[in-house]
């Protein structure tokens, strides 16, 4: 009995020990500085929306003129 209580303590005052060890160490620091100055890419707007917007245009225009072809095809 004192043998099986005496191994429940060392292993428990273990673990609080790597626990309160481990606690520790990933503790946050402080913030960083206050970021300033020009955005990264300058001017402004930096996002590059001419490839896709010109890519979705196109499709419209295509299959706009499909169904206004087949339109006309189905009336002539």
């Amino acid at each position: 009995m004192k043998h099986t209580l005496k191994r429940h303590i060392v292993t428990g005052s273990f673990l609080a020990v790597c626990l309160f060890c481990y606690e520790l160490a990933s503790a946050a620091g402080p913030p960083g500085p206050p970021g300033g100055g020009n955005p990264p890419c300058w001017p402004a707007p930096c996002i590059p929306i001419d490839g896709g917007i010109g890519f979705l245009i196109a499709a419209g225009l295509a299959y706009g003129g499909k169904k206004a072809y087949d339109s006309f095809k189905d009336t002539a």
